[in-house]
């Protein structure tokens, strides 16, 4: 069988920085399958993903990625290449609510997720037997009074197992500015709002105090700002004034899954650049 690879760059737009990575991908035999790409005109920034495989590859993959080395250098192109077998490993933080968890699992069981869930921590143990059933090391990592040293010891589990990706799957903790920077576009949080709106906590009552029609769920990238971090997925569901605070919290707990898990997908495709404090989604 042919070996899938996955190539997402970005770099300063100009005329023909397209066609100089596919001729250079032409030329070592690299069959394309797949392509997306987004010029910004406000960044003067071209983005692209381009999927490809290896049955009329010419020269081994060493010499391959040698190449494309040598084109990042004049064209500034920052890029990442990977054999689509091999699956990002994530590490999944929860609390309390385990709603997210279990879409997550279940999606990853049917092959829907393309990643590997190698373990879940978690600051309470209400989860632990979800993780029993599906055989993943269950981390518990009680706060107490030293926050520091149990964030501490959650990022020992990410390195542990080698974590590409920790997702906050309704982890009901702000993780410390240092934890951010350790992980800047390594993590994925699950906020209870349609963002920017009703930041922080208890996001639900907020909206209803406020009587809104739509209510909505925003995946995005971890930052030290909290609830800021760049926007991967939204979704959103209508409701009306007759909708109780405890109906709000129940649909939400569908559309923060479906966020959630849409989200990690996109990240394990490698079809989110980073631009600023955006994302351009390449699908």
């Amino acid at each position: 069988m042919n070996n899938q690879y996955i190539l997402t760059w970005q770099c300063p737009d100009s005329s023909g920085v397209l066609a100089k990575v596919t001729q250079a991908l032409f030329e070592h035999g690299a069959f394309i399958t797949e392509t997306s790409q987004y010029s910004d005109p406000y960044t003067d920034t071209f983005f692209s993903r381009i999927a490809f495989d290896d049955r009329q590859l010419k020269v081994p993959m060493e010499e391959f990625t040698d190449a494309l080395e040598a084109l990042a250098k004049p064209l500034q192109l920052h890029y990442q290449l990977r054999n689509a077998a091999q699956l990002p490993k994530v590490v999944i933080a929860v609390s309390k609510d385990e709603h997210c968890l279990v879409s997550l699992l279940t999606k990853w069981r049917a092959g829907v997720l393309p990643i590997d869930i190698v373990a879940v921590v978690s600051n309470h143990q209400k989860c632990e037997a979800i993780c029993q059933f599906h055989e993943l090391p269950y981390h518990y990592l009680p706060i107490a009074d030293d926050k520091v040293a149990q964030e501490q010891q959650l990022l020992a589990v990410f390195e542990q197992y080698q974590g590409d990706l920790l997702v906050l799957a309704r982890y009901m903790q702000i993780l410390s500015d240092q934890l951010c920077t350790r992980l800047a576009g390594k993590a994925i949080n699950i906020h209870h709002s349609f963002l920017p709106g009703f930041k922080g906590a208890r996001p639900y009552h907020q909206a209803h105090k406020r009587g809104v029609k739509i209510i909505g769920a925003t995946a995005h990238y971890v930052t030290s700002d909290l609830d800021e971090g760049p926007i991967i997925v939204q979704e959103v569901k209508a409701i009306d004034h007759s909708y109780t605070i405890e109906q709000m919290v129940h649909t939400g707990h569908d559309i923060e899954a479906i966020a959630l898990s849409r989200a990690v997908r996109l990240h394990a495709e490698q079809r989110i650049c980073l631009n600023g404090d955006k994302t351009v989604i390449l699908t």
